[in-house]
């Protein structure tokens, strides 16, 4: 007889659990966790990177954060029904493979975190905002949603969001020139939709109807992209709609401190954790947020000599974005900065990515165990 599906063989409340925590974000919906079920309180996480084919995540670090994230939400998805989430992380596996033993314990008298209800609300908003400040009480609450051992540094006013534009924008040029990147963007966006379950949508890139299509057109071929970015400033237009606007229309810039410079996996699932709270709370406070991690990967790359293009001039213009970067930031911020966004009121995105079903995510058990 034909196996039924995995889903089918779950409990009700682990599956509930598993359906609010495959929302935590990752870069590009790259989605990089599959759930192996043990027993109705005991799931392994296979995690992976994508650093074969990815020039943002060479190091693996930002799915790593992903990974956090997704354990944050595991957690917040369990204190709905009165369990303590327990995760520990396997030794002994590669880097490439970061794999989580994650149990559910009963907890009696447990409340539900708040912030659970959030989990698939939150999603990036990439079009203006309003440049209202951030109230005092919305900054305390988001500073208070950290937990201990990390902090958030604000980059208000007309100034520094223009510091902050000017540094997304520059970044900008790096990304939009340079072969590497142009295979992940050709193969990250879904173009002419609204929502997606496993890229992102045209619709939620944050660029008009017309640079959708001369964007969809030009990326087609790398001949093209190289040809409009020599002779016609074909970087200009998303470089103006994507970063330099909406980093002038927010509240504010942020970047998440951790106590001591990150280093090691267990260091970047913990900023991830810590992410993901800070994100959860900007949407019960009813704000909108988009990450800007990209000076931060680069600035990575830069200061820890990594190889990331074979195009000449690629690494000088990334020493000089790390420079600026330190510079916007400041040289304490900048080692032991985690995450960097801004944020703002405005209404919730109108298109945005979605996540895969569930039971595409789940994996059979291995090392002859079986499902209770």
């Amino acid at each position: 007889m034909p196996q039924a599906p995995l889903i089918a063989q779950i409990d009700s409340v682990l599956e509930n659990i598993l359906d609010q925590a495959r929302w935590a974000p990752s870069g590009d919906n790259t989605q990089p966790w599959r759930f192996e079920v043990v027993d109705p309180r005991h799931v392994v996480v296979h995690g992976f990177d994508t650093r074969s084919h990815c020039v943002y995540d060479l190091d693996g670090h930002p799915s790593q954060l992903s990974l956090g994230a997704l354990l944050e939400s595991m957690a917040l998805a369990a204190s709905s029904h009165g369990l303590r989430m327990e995760a520990r992380r396997h030794g002994g596996l590669p880097d490439t493979l970061p794999t989580f033993d994650v149990r559910f314990v009963d907890s009696p008298g447990m409340l539900p975190d708040p912030l659970a209800a959030f989990l698939p609300q939150r999603s990036v908003q990439r079009r203006r905002l309003s440049t209202r400040r951030l109230r005092a009480s919305e900054k305390v609450a988001l500073a208070a949603s950290l937990p201990s051992g990390y902090s958030v540094q604000w980059f208000e006013g007309w100034r520094m969001r223009l510091a902050c534009a000017r540094l997304m924008y520059d970044n900008a040029k790096l990304r939009l020139t340079m072969p590497e990147a142009h295979k992940v963007h050709r193969d990250v966006i879904e173009w002419g939709a609204r929502f997606s379950t496993d890229r992102i949508p045209e619709q939620a890139l944050g660029v008009d109807p017309m640079t959708a299509r001369l964007m969809r057109w030009v990326m087609h071929s790398w001949l093209r992209v190289d040809f409009f970015n020599t002779w016609l400033a074909g970087t200009v237009a998303p470089r103006l709609q994507m970063d330099l606007l909406p980093g002038l229309y927010c509240a504010a810039h942020f970047v998440l401190l951790a106590e001591a410079p990150p280093r090691h996996i267990d260091d970047y699932v913990a900023a991830g954790r810590a992410m993901q709270r800070f994100w959860l709370t900007a949407t019960q406070l009813g704000l909108q947020l988009q990450p800007e991690l990209t000076p931060l990967i680069f600035a990575r790359y830069v200061r820890e000599r990594r190889a990331f293009s074979r195009t000449d001039g690629m690494l000088e213009l990334a020493q000089e974005l790390a420079l600026q970067c330190q510079a916007v930031l400041g040289a304490v911020a900048f080692d032991r900065a985690v995450f960097l966004g801004r944020i703002g009121a405005g209404p919730a995105a109108q298109a945005r990515s979605l996540r895969r079903p569930l039971q595409d995510l789940l994996v059979a058990p291995v090392n002859g165990r079986t499902l209770a």
